[in-house]
């Protein structure tokens, strides 16, 4: 049984949540709070399995409730946000780099066209998220990452960065977009699984800390060295031809959408030896295949390590499936990605 905490400051919103929650046997609401602070003191006594967490509360917000549970009693936190409302993806983004592990859209009323998913949404995070186990944080975020060199740097001549990121993978491409300097040479093109309605939110927090140019890919585009291309949450992304990017339908891989593999699988295809591949934290097995078929081809496989990563689900299948030429904490890549960005330089 999961045992969940509901913490919103809206009665509505309160009574909405716990009867979806209700609906599922495997679930149980063992409490709810109606502020950060009231969340806090009762994360301390009930000891929750997972917490649902609003954003916008008087006194102490969602953002700082999370903070203060993930410092001194550390429980897998859901936001539950309004996806239209920009302030509010911010904050949520923020909750996220502090430590949340999802991020899902606040249910409407039954009656709505889009209640069905949104509730099944809610329902899955909650149960997937529950079975991870976080981290004490520590009471202040690191600044971006700084570095002497690899010892063994990866030099060759290089065309294109591709990453692949699930659950946890927010907060860590907040880490690496931050700490890559702006004479950045390669492109880099990113899979992020991130709940509908999401993507253009999450694009946007990382612009502004961001030294390169973001973009979210909505229609066919030529890549640019030392830009960031982000796949759109509803399409795959991949090239159509050497420096062509396009968002393309099709059905789920690896049951999600965008897939990391089928975003490799065309840089194997395209770039074979002259593309760098990389897979961070995530549950599931996406992006496993497509790196090794990049591999095959001759590319720089990377992956997060264990100890690094929030769940080391996608880079553990990948490992296992000989995909990964090299498996790196978060430092260490970002490292190699720099001298590759510095020493590799596209060669089209």
């Amino acid at each position: 049984m999961i045992r969940v905490l509901v913490v919103d400051d809206s009665v509505t919103t309160r009574a909405m949540l716990i009867a979806i929650l209700q609906t599922d046997p495997g679930i149980s609401v063992v409490g709810q709070a109606v502020d950060g602070m009231d969340a806090f003191a009762q994360t301390q006594t009930l000891k929750p399995d997972l917490i649902t967490m609003d954003i916008r509360m008087p006194g102490m917000d969602g953002l700082e409730a999370t903070r203060r549970i993930l410092e001194n009693c550390p429980t897998p936190i859901v936001i539950v946000s309004a996806a239209i409302e920009a302030p509010d993806l911010r904050i949520s983004f923020n909750a996220l780099k502090a430590g949340a592990l999802d991020v899902v859209e606040k249910p409407v009323g039954q009656t709505h066209k889009d209640y069905e998913s949104i509730r099944d949404r809610l329902l899955s995070a909650v149960k997937v998220m529950s079975g991870v186990k976080v981290i004490r944080r520590r009471a202040s975020a690191p600044g971006p990452l700084t570095f002497a060199p690899p010892e063994h740097p990866l030099k060759r001549a290089l065309s294109v960065v591709a990453i692949g990121s699930s659950t946890g993978g927010p907060a860590v491409l907040n880490t690496i977009l931050r700490s890559i300097p702006a004479d950045f040479s390669l492109p880099i093109v990113i899979v992020q699984h991130m709940t509908i309605g999401f993507m253009k939110g999450l694009v946007d927090w990382l612009s502004a800390e961001c030294k390169l140019p973001l973009t979210l890919v909505e229609a066919p585009l030529t890549i640019r060295p030392g830009h960031v291309y982000f796949a759109p949450d509803t399409r795959h992304l991949e090239f159509l031809s050497r420096g062509m990017l396009a968002p393309v339908d099709g059905p789920q891989v690896s049951y999600v959408k965008p897939s990391a593999t089928v975003l490799f699988n065309s840089v194997a295809r395209i770039y074979g030896p002259e593309a760098v591949g990389v897979v961070l934290t995530g549950m599931g097995d996406d992006g496993a295949i497509g790196l090794k078929a990049m591999r095959d081809r001759g590319a720089v496989t990377l992956a997060q390590d264990a100890r690094s990563c929030v769940v080391y689900g996608m880079p553990k299948v990948a490992v296992e499936l000989g995909a990964v030429e090299q498996s790196l904490g978060l430092e260490a890549i970002v490292r190699n990605l720099i001298d590759l960005g510095r020493h590799g330089g596209p060669t089209r």
